[in-house]
């Protein structure tokens, strides 16, 4: 069969998809589903700080507690751990194991990077320096590779650092990552946090079927961005009979699971706060899906990307919460003119926010602020 013709299917329009998504992602409406289920469905929550996984499931679920998320941390049934495009992600202990042997390739590319920084030094043995070191107790990178310097005194101190997170799976330990407890990254194996032998042989093909069912439909290379895995066209081809293909406005073929939801194009869509980082936003190739492109870049500035806001599905501003001692201010920040119910919808969350155990129960209030980049 020809390129062409396996690009063949019905369209689906940019509302088509973007309603199938938010769907898949948990945001058309709110799920009764447990925290830690909903972290398996979602494949991780992205996790460079500390509070987005809580505000992300809290956009998502119907009874959200963040001291029971907490919980599950403590009891090291979900860990915080480097996976997909080199980035922490808070996943379910299962996952965390499957899924970083899966994007070892990736880390592997990474660690090539700085081989210039690494000019005679013994990576395996570096490995299993790194290893006793983190798993005698949980280290600071920063302890990490002062360590490693007394053994390759001439190494690039950063390319040392590098080499041992790509090349041991390391988590971060608790307090790190706890609802409103502080505490510095540190780290140890993933396997010794767990007490578990990462023995199971990761399933790309199960990976590829769990993502369409939590970002589907997407495209090979949208699969590509989320898991910065490459050449990944032949799994995708194996598992062609068993999927539905679809076109996207742009004539790109996109496959999904043939049972899963694909809500209609007018099926409305709530207002809904998410955190920076949001996997929503960073898991395609082409994220028109959920960015118009006018708004392209709108929300990072440099290294640091804001909170968002969805209005009617699609990325319609930033917002910001400031908690003090005594009060807490949500603040606003529109791309564009908010319709008098679109404003209601966006307080109406950031209510459900403040009220609930997201809360510290101080008075509040809400603002709407300069639009972002105007």
């Amino acid at each position: 069969m020809t390129a062409a013709k396996k690009a063949q299917g019905p369209v689906l329009s940019t509302r088509a998809l973007n309603r199938a998504t938010l769907d898949r992602q948990l945001l058309l409406r709110r799920h009764p589903m447990k925290p830690a289920a909903a972290v398996s469905h979602l494949l991780g929550l992205q996790a460079q700080n500390v509070k987005p996984p809580y505000y992300a499931l809290a956009a998502r679920l119907e009874e959200f507690d963040p001291a029971a998320f907490s919980a599950l941390m403590q009891d090291r049934e979900l860990v915080r751990i480097v996976t997909m495009r080199s980035t922490i992600h808070t996943h379910t202990a299962d996952d965390a194991l499957a899924l970083r042997r899966l994007v070892q390739p990736a880390r592997t590319r990474e660690l090539n990077m700085f081989r210039k920084g690494l000019a005679g030094v013994d990576l395996d043995r570096l490995t299993a320096q790194a290893k006793e070191l983190v798993e005698e107790q949980p280290r600071t990178l920063a302890q990490i590779r002062e360590h490693l310097l007394r053994t390759w005194p001439d190494a690039d101190p950063q390319a040392l650092g590098i080499a041992a997170r790509c090349s041991l799976p390391l988590v971060q330990v608790t307090p790190r990552g706890l609802w409103r407890q502080s505490g510095q990254v540190s780290l140890t194996t993933l396997t010794h946090w767990l007490g578990r032998d990462d023995t199971a042989d990761a399933d790309p093909d199960d990976t590829v079927l769990r993502y369409l069912g939590a970002f589907g439909p997407a495209s090979v290379k949208d699969f590509q961005t989320w898991s910065g895995l490459t050449r990944m066209r032949e799994v995708f081809e194996r598992l062609r009979p068993g999927l539905t293909t679809f076109r996207d406005e742009h004539g790109v073929e996109l496959f999904d699971l043939p049972d899963a939801s694909r809500p209609d194009a007018d099926t409305p869509a709530p207002a809904r706060l998410l955190p920076e980082f949001d996997n929503l936003l960073l898991s395609h190739a082409d994220r028109t899906r959920v960015v118009p492109p006018d708004l392209k870049g709108r929300t990072w500035l440099g290294n640091f990307a804001y909170s968002v806001f969805l209005v009617d599905g699609f990325l319609a501003g930033t917002w910001k919460l400031t908690e003090e001692k005594e009060s807490a201010t949500v603040t606003f920040e529109p791309f564009g003119t908010l319709t008098k119910a679109q404003r209601a919808e966006l307080e109406a969350e950031a209510a459900r926010l403040l009220d609930g155990p997201m809360g510290t129960g101080v008075p509040y209030d809400l603002r709407y602020g300069q639009v972002v980049g105007a």
